[in-house]
């Protein structure tokens, strides 16, 4: 063989063999980058994000943008160079994200809970800035339950057996006088339908010796009418705030964010307290390539917030969904909200 043509293929080897470790060998990190925003005053697959059915609702305009985090796994070595160098990327040791005692499917079904919770603390959160009245609210039925099919999540609970029940603790009260076997006549309202009344023969279960319901249930604003989200696949739940300022803006007159692009993040209680959130500065990354001008950044991640690069766009610092409405209204009217 030519010496030349010998040099040549030695010095490729290595070079063939870097290719192949850059294309085929997984790194054990995960890369973390801004993800997709929805605008929670649209639409999702032809669907409202926010859905309100059983009053009038407000018109509205521009947009309330949740914000996300991308997140790839099972990356090459390759792939975690080009991420990490692009700038945009954070990458993470997989454990940190994917604990080895729990299973991707565990992780996968904790975070839906999660936003299954947000999206319920977001209405009530919703409610209870309207100032609609607290009610003994059903929150879950059990499959195999005295009350499956009798009630469901959503109903308000106003009596039993002829006594009207205005707390959790009040009703919990009734039933601790009841005994299995015992029919009990409960008084309901469901949203959308007229208030009914329906009659449950208690069941037995271990963690208590007098009658049991199967409900879950926990005092909160209650409303004749429905709300629901209409987004899947989405985990966690940083997405609380901006659900309760949609459902606000859609039962109010006006504008809330005065027609601009609004983005924000943040976990929301069923108080309204405004909970820190994790990737702020993703998520003010992808609110800056969507157009917004404000974003609402939870106090507890302000100073997060202040490191990253978000070239002009207002960081409006709230503690909570009140203080939430206060920064838009005062944007709206030309004033200075508290910022980051």
């Amino acid at each position: 063989m030519n010496r030349r043509i010998l040099t040549l293929v030695v010095a490729l080897v290595p070079i063939l063999a870097f290719g192949v470790l850059l294309a085929a060998v997984t790194v054990p990190f995960v890369s973390l980058g801004p993800g997709p925003i929805f605008n929670t005053l649209g639409d999702f697959d032809g669907k409202p994000v926010v859905q309100i059915e059983g009053t009038e609702t407000e018109p509205t305009s521009g947009q309330l943008n949740m914000t996300t985090v991308s997140q790839r796994d099972a990356l090459t070595l390759g792939q975690a160079l080009t991420l990490w160098l692009s700038g945009r990327e954070q990458l993470l040791p997989r454990d940190l994200v994917y604990p080895p005692e729990k299973t991707r499917d565990d992780i996968d079904k904790a975070n839906q809970a999660e936003f299954k919770n947000s999206e319920d603390s977001a209405a009530f959160a919703a409610l209870g800035f309207l100032d609609y009245p607290k009610a003994v609210t059903v929150e879950t039925v059990s499959d195999d339950g005295p009350a499956k099919d009798k009630l469901q999540p959503g109903d308000a609970i106003d009596g039993v057996n002829g006594t009207p029940v205005a707390t959790v603790e009040a009703f919990t009260s009734l039933l601790e006088h009841t005994k299995p076997g015992d029919v009990i006549v409960v008084d309901y309202r469901r949203k959308n339908e007229a208030p009914g009344t329906t009659n449950i023969t208690l069941g037995a279960n271990d963690d208590r010796d007098y009658g049991f319901l199967g409900v879950g249930v926990r005092d909160a604003p209650w409303a004749p009418f429905t709300v629901d989200f209409n987004l899947a696949n989405i985990g966690g739940p940083s997405a609380g705030l901006i659900f309760s300022l949609a459902v606000i803006d859609k039962l109010t007159p006006g504008e809330l964010n005065d027609g601009r692009v609004v983005a924000g993040s943040g976990t929301i209680a069923g108080d309204g307290k405004v909970g820190s959130i994790g990737g702020i500065t993703h998520k003010l990354a992808a609110a800056h390539d969507a157009g917004a001008t404000v974003f609402l950044v939870p106090a507890d991640n302000c100073a997060e917030a202040r490191t990253a690069k978000h070239d002009g766009m207002q960081l409006v610092k709230v503690d909570d969904l009140g203080s939430a409405v206060d920064a838009l209204e005062t944007l709206s009217a030309g004033g200075e909200p508290p910022h980051c």
